[in-house]
């Protein structure tokens, strides 16, 4: 017996291939029982009336309408936690994730996983994209692997007793990929195609990318704490190795090193590595300020349908 699958699309400014992705889920999993969970990261271009027309149309489309652009993460989770199905897959709202690779994703958990990945042959992202793409893996490897972690992407499917584990998850920062690794440690992938979008031009600012980046790198590890603490031992043997060179000149010569050039510049590194260290805590600290103020994650104004 086919599984039941439910299909999370956050959707942003997306009302170019709303249809035509709807078209194309429909006709790929004909043989399943499934559900469509198209959830509206505040749009503002008519993406909700044409969520409204689909469901109104189609029973097997449900849509979540948030209260104002909480971000993909947030909105992704919003609908992860809506489904109602076996199987949940998430896919973007642009068509360059085909449609039509689903069933290879539901064929691989098939074999024992928890997560599968549709890892795309050629990415078709800008440099910018692809930077911040790079972090999140980074941050994943030691979770997941790096094997696995080079491979992820928005084109997951994976079973839905996962999302027990972070059931309870209330902070505004959100990444799913981190998230499910809470839950298992079955993850796999499969090669998919990769297209360009459909229609119109990525949502993704170089702030939304660098506050992402922030939000991994501080939000789910603590790398950058290690990180500062290497740097701060390291260099506190370069004192102690300066201090050795000053104390057997003196020794050896009779008198002080000379050499003001040398001994601003080792204040001045000395200085960067200590704003360094304190910057990284400084976005701990804000990381915890964020949670403690117990922030939801996200806000459903309106459902579809009524």
């Amino acid at each position: 017996m086919a599984e039941t699958v439910s299909v999370v699309v956050p959707v942003y400014r997306s009302r170019e291939t709303l249809r035509e992705l709807h078209r194309r889920l429909v006709a790929v999993l004909a043989a399943h029982e499934f559900e469509l969970l198209l959830v509206d990261d505040g749009s503002g271009d008519g993406c909700w009336d044409l969520i409204e027309e689909l469901a109104r149309g189609d029973a097997r489309v449900r849509g979540l309408r948030l209260s104002r652009n909480f971000g993909q993460h947030n909105a992704l989770l919003c609908g992860i936690r809506a489904a109602r199905h076996e199987l949940v897959v998430t896919i973007d709202d642009d068509l360059q994730n085909p449609p039509e690779e689903i069933p290879r994703l539901i064929g691989r958990l098939r074999e024992g996983f928890d997560v599968v990945y549709g890892a795309p042959e050629r990415p078709q992202h800008g440099l910018l994209r692809g930077a911040a793409a790079s972090i999140t893996k980074l941050v994943l490897a030691g979770a997941i692997g790096s094997s696995t972690a080079r491979h992820v992407s928005a084109f997951r499917a994976f079973r839905t007793y996962v999302r027990e584990a972070f059931r309870d998850y209330a902070a505004p920062f959100v990444s799913v990929d981190v998230l499910l690794t809470w839950g298992t440690t079955r993850f796999s992938h499969v090669t998919v195609a990769h297209h360009a979008r459909g229609a119109g031009a990525s949502n993704y600012t170089l702030r939304k990318l660098v506050t992402h980046a922030l939000t991994m790198v501080t939000g789910f590890t603590t790398l950058p704490l290690q990180l500062a603490s290497v740097l701060g031992f390291a260099f506190a043997l370069f004192g102690f190795a300066v201090l050795a060179y000053v104390l057997a000149a003196y020794f050896i010569h009779g008198g002080s090193v000379p050499g003001f050039p040398f001994l601003a510049s080792v204040i001045a590194i000395f200085a960067g590595v200590q704003l360094f260290a304190l910057g990284i805590i400084g976005e701990y600290l804000a990381r915890m300020h964020q949670r403690s103020m117990a922030r939801p994650p996200y806000l459903v104004r309106e459902t579809a349908p009524r």
